[in-house]
């Protein structure tokens, strides 16, 4: 009886072992990363994965730039990616063989504001070759191929590239500063929250442009995507990581005072914590997972030439355990 005690010991350890995974995430800077934040906080992914028999182990990987997300991604340094919508349907499409990487789910819904300091500009006709506009990576983040959409509906067909030669690659964080210490080259920033609320309220500086206008409604802001590779090979981890997702979600919409508090403590941000909560709570801000406007944000890579397929439907982007979540 000892001996079967000890090699039902030596079983167990052998199968927790098995079930035993790091899951490397990656993570941006900004509120609009605030559910893998609060994933992270409350260790959702752990508790998900223990109820599913897994161990699972996060590792969150801060990067920069959706570019540099891709990069690590393809050469599986990572399992979870994570960005604006512009890298991922540009590695989405590029992927179509080999890695065939997918959306996993949308993080938000949130607008971008374009602002500028230049009292003359009113709206994205007004700038001139004076002006250089910041945004986080040129003609390849979210805000470079929204400016470009604004620019074509301004410019008319064939102009989308019309502002490219003003724009300037920055961090949120270095745009906003560039923006507002008054003797930089830098008279404009596309960015997002929390940095455009706090430009709009500095004395000085107007908004010019509101992503929201320019794809007619709400749009997903960033997502999370993957390879098919690993999606295929770990439908368990996938499955606790999407219940993760949504946990955080319905946490950041019921509780926002405490997501807020998340947030302010793992960026160090200095705001004023009632302030955060209302940022986070505003109309415009929607914590879902459900993908917005990314076949219109998919439409117009194509015909520009950014990517060389387009899809019919959402569904065609994302993996199938979103489907049915629903989407546009």
């Amino acid at each position: 009886m000892r001996r079967i005690g000890l090699w039902l010991s030596v079983l167990c350890l052998i199968a927790g072992s098995a079930t035993a995974q790091t899951v490397r995430i990656a993570q941006q800077f900004g509120i609009g990363y605030l559910p893998l934040f609060v994933m992270r906080d409350h260790a959702l992914l752990e508790a998900e994965g223990r109820a599913r028999g897994l161990t699972l182990t996060p590792q969150w990987v801060q990067l920069t730039s959706g570019a540099a997300i891709n990069d690590a991604l393809l050469a599986g340094d990572l399992e979870f990616a994570s960005g604006g919508v512009g890298p991922m349907l540009t590695i989405w499409a590029k992927t179509q063989t080999g890695a065939k990487v997918r959306g996993v789910a949308a993080l938000n819904a949130m607008p971008m504001w374009l602002t500028t300091t230049n009292p003359n500009v009113k709206t994205v006709r007004d700038f001139s070759d004076a002006d250089r506009i910041a945004l986080p990576a040129v003609k390849v983040s979210v805000q470079a191929v929204t400016l470009q959409m604004a620019a074509r509906q301004a410019f008319g067909p064939g102009e989308h590239a019309r502002l490219d030669r003003l724009t300037v690659s920055m961090g949120h964080p270095d745009g906003m500063a560039a923006l507002l210490m008054g003797h930089s080259p830098i008279s404009a920033h596309f960015t997002a929250a929390p940095y455009m609320y706090q430009e709009a309220a500095a004395q000085g500086v107007h908004v010019v442009l509101n992503s929201y206008d320019v794809l007619g409604g709400p749009h997903t802001f960033n997502a999370m995507w993957a390879t098919s590779r690993y999606h295929d090979a770990n439908p368990q981890v996938f499955a606790s990581f999407l219940a993760a997702l949504e946990r955080s979600m319905e946490l950041i919409r019921s509780h926002p005072d405490q997501a807020a508090a998340i947030w302010l403590r793992a960026e160090r941000f200095t705001m004023p914590a009632d302030k955060a909560e209302a940022m986070i709570a505003r109309p415009e801000n929607a914590w879902t997972t459900a993908p917005r406007k990314v076949v219109a944000f998919a439409r117009f890579m194509h015909e520009t030439g950014a990517i060389p397929v387009v899809p019919e439907r959402w569904q065609d982007v994302f993996f199938p355990e979103l489907v049915a979540g629903g989407g546009s």
